[in-house]
């Protein structure tokens, strides 16, 4: 008989059922030390059981981690997972200059602690759904929030996107556990006053005025406020929209000195967004009449032969 999934954790799938049929019996024999047939579990699989039956699905192509679903709703409040705590410092840098070298994790302007630790561990995952991490921040707003910002390549971030982004994020934390406490998860758009974290992003927002701050002093300040002139391949230019006494009206900012960055909100970015998001839906809705016309044409040949 076929054991019940695991409510919170996973959707019924095939990859599922191939999932509990093979790896979960090789996990929980090799964790209880009993043979395959013999091996039982009190209540259900433990933790070690589950942890093993991961890797051992991952290795097989038994599980992916598209398969991996949590809670179908960001924000819902989430206690310590049953598997073991998150990874040592040296692994999470592992994992980060892994993300670097294949490219999940391309932004120039990152986090620390706990949160640079989250974010090695979600980068890969979104990409490999077809999306790029651009902030992930720890908030102590009803408790604890975990607030994952993310967008498709092209900018553009739908609720049911977000949805699908939580779904994956929400198991692959259950499994990793980085976080010692209980947590709302938020998976979120970066919004039209946007965080800029990557070169592109600073490159897309030439001409509207944002907030910077360094981590060090550039021309004798830290937080600088102005229009993005351009966007180099080492600085970003800003011109002050208030400049002081003294003050040049425009300072060049080197990305590896940003600390922090992001859109101010202007009837001109409003004016934007609306122009960028309104081409997006259209070339979405290009894109669908050409596949479904190729799908027509595909029946019409083989319905010939």
């Amino acid at each position: 008989m076929r054991p019940p999934p695991l409510p919170g954790l996973f959707r019924e799938s095939a990859a599922w059922r191939r999932f509990v049929g093979l790896a979960m019996p090789r996990a929980i024999a090799l964790t209880s030390g009993q043979p395959q047939g013999q091996a039982r579990g009190r209540g259900g699989p433990g933790g070690q059981a589950i942890a093993v039956a991961l890797a051992i699905g991952a290795a097989e192509g038994y599980i992916d981690i598209k398969f991996l679903v949590g809670m179908t709703k960001s924000g819902s409040t989430r206690s310590r997972s049953f598997l073991l705590p998150a990874s040592a410092s040296g692994q999470t840098k592992q994992r980060m200059d892994t993300a670097t070298a294949d490219g999940s994790d391309d932004r120039i302007i990152r986090e620390s602690g706990t949160e640079a630790r989250v974010a090695a561990i979600v980068a890969p995952a979104l990409a490999a759904s077809g999306f790029r991490l651009v902030r992930v921040r720890l908030l102590g707003q009803n408790g604890l929030t975990l607030q994952i910002m993310a967008e498709r390549p092209d900018g553009s971030m739908t609720i049911e996107d977000c949805e699908e982004a939580s779904r994956v994020l929400s198991a692959l934390l259950d499994v990793e556990d980085p976080i010692d406490k209980a947590y709302n998860l938020e998976v979120s758009s970066p919004g039209i006053d946007r965080p800029l974290v990557r070169r592109s992003d600073f490159e897309a927002a030439a001409g509207h005025l944002a907030k910077v701050e360094t981590s060090i002093l550039v021309g004798g300040r830290k937080r600088f406020r102005g229009r993005i002139a351009a966007a180099g391949p080492e600085a970003v230019e800003i011109e002050r929209d208030q400049p002081a006494d003294g003050e040049e009206p425009a300072v060049a900012i080197p990305y590896d000195a940003i600390g922090e960055a992001r859109l101010i909100l202007t009837d001109d970015l409003i004016r934007a967004a609306l122009k960028q998001d309104k081409k997006l839906r259209q070339q979405r809705r290009r894109g669908e009449a050409s596949d479904a016309g190729a799908d027509e044409g595909g029946a019409t040949a083989d319905d010939e032969a």
